[in-house]
């Protein structure tokens, strides 16, 4: 029998499309209404068949999605350009070899500088490369291949679920929410510290549980050690680069707080920051348009998701069986509060995780649904859009449909099975501390939320 293997996003999003638009034949016809005091009182229509729709829908969505496709293209090639200076992997390098060899220290260190990284600008795929730097830096110090894992790719993924400035997970879920851009902040840096503690808390007991036992590698064969590699100091251009990123964060966070800046704004940010970046770098007009349009090109895929995954909500909207779905849920949860609500929102995107791992896609998909149930259902939509979050990121540690999991445990030589029976306690630990949260936000009233 042949090996099953799962659909390309695009295939997925194309069949929902199409079930969505057999759905408007079926699904009695139904919308919302608001009264005068604001209440929603849910009425039966006639409802609007959709055939060749289907088509046209992503047009639609396209041209619904615009500022978020525009925003995703732009960052995206801002964020290559500053890569392809070379000034954060040096950064990153030099750090490592200027704590030493202090190995608690190192250990903690890296974990807080990827957690940080996944929180600040979403570091994913980048977190590869220096799998294979940080992986021989921990065997060399008497640990694993599980240790260099964990302090690089789970400890990215942490901040990447709790991120509080990530302008791929939290701008594009708040944007499609109608929200202010990175608001809410505060207590999503709670839920970034916290979570960011426990795994330091976790990799200093198993640092010292495997020294104290030296025991044979629990998770795969260890990679050759790559130690003595002499490390260049920082260059001036690349000290002035580090010097532009950190000003860009600091600007971006004044601004969503002190100005309300929106996407308009956050994108010039950084589009400046790339050119600056460049120009300090010494990159020519051509070099920096050629980096820019390969950040584009690169991160295309995930801004093409966004449209076509905007065709599903517009061919449910113009059949008017969205509310009708929305009715249903908020019936099926009668009873359950704004806890059984948030709680299901929770579990939802963990489970469609396992089917769409990008989190772009999984936003454009769940979030122009979910809005409105959380608006039906009492929960506020900055809780949505964390379940959303903490749904999306800590099961990407075990998805076996995510392209960086898979890559990242190759560069480790780790099997996927022996990472998974390493790891599932701590995500499953992850997901309920997650759930505990989340539940603060329908329980009391938290400043932004």
């Amino acid at each position: 029998m042949r090996k099953f293997k799962l659909p390309n996003t695009y295939v997925i999003i194309a069949a929902i499309i199409i079930l969505s638009a057999v759905m408007t034949w079926f699904v009695p016809g139904g919308q919302y209404v608001k009264a005068e005091d604001g209440s929603l009182t849910y009425e039966a229509v006639d409802s609007v068949p959709q055939t060749w729709q289907v088509f046209t829908a992503i047009y639609h969505g396209f041209v619904k999605q615009a500022g978020i496709i525009i925003f995703i293209l732009v960052v995206g090639g801002a964020f290559w350009l500053l890569n392809a200076t070379g000034a954060v992997e040096a950064g990153i390098k030099r750090f490592i070899v200027r704590i030493g060899n202090k190995d608690i220290l190192v250990l903690v260190a890296l974990t807080v500088l990827f957690s940080l990284a996944g929180a600040v600008f979403g570091m994913s795929e980048e977190t590869i490369p220096f799998v294979g730097i940080v992986v021989p830096l921990a065997i060399s110090m008497g640990y694993d291949a599980s240790m260099g894992m964990l302090v690089v790719y789970v400890a990215s993924n942490v901040g990447f679920s709790s991120a509080f400035l990530n302008p791929f997970t939290v701008g594009i879920a708040q944007g499609m929410a109608d929200l202010p851009l990175f608001s809410g902040m505060g207590y999503r840096l709670f839920c970034w510290g916290l979570l960011t503690l426990l795994l330091v808390v976790f990799v200093v007991i198993y640092a010292r549980t495997f020294r104290q036992a030296r025991g044979p590698n629990p998770v795969g064969e260890p990679a050759e050690p790559q130690v003595g590699e002499s490390v260049e100091p920082l260059t001036r251009r690349q000290a002035w680069i580090l010097i532009v990123l950190l000003l860009t964060v600091v600007a971006l966070i004044v601004g969503v707080t002190c100005f309300e800046w929106y996407m308009p704004e956050i994108t010039g940010l950084f589009l400046a920051m790339g050119i600056i970046c460049a120009i300090i770098a010494g990159f020519d007009s051509d070099r920096t348009i050629k980096e820019l349009m390969a950040g584009a090109k690169d991160i295309l895929s995930a801004a093409l998701v966004v449209g076509f995954a905007s065709g599903i909500i517009v061919i449910l909207q113009d059949g008017k069986v969205v509310d009708s779905v929305l009715h249903a849920m908020q019936e099926g949860l009668e009873g359950g509060g704004k806890l059984g609500s948030l709680s299901a929102m929770y579990g939802i995107q963990a489970v469609i995780n396992f089917i769409i791992p990008s989190a772009t896609a999984k936003a454009a998909i769940t979030i122009p649904i979910m809005a409105p149930f959380a608006d039906m259902t009492g929960v506020s939509r900055q809780a949505m859009v964390l379940a959303f979050q903490f749904g999306d990121g800590f099961t990407n540690m075990i998805t076996p449909t995510s392209g960086v999991l898979v890559a990242a445990l190759a560069m480790a030589r780790i099997p996927y099975a022996k990472w998974v029976r390493w790891i599932w306690k701590m995500v499953l630990a992850l997901v309920v501390i997650g759930l505990l949260l989340l539940l603060p936000t329908a329980l009391f009233q938290i400043a932004g939320f």
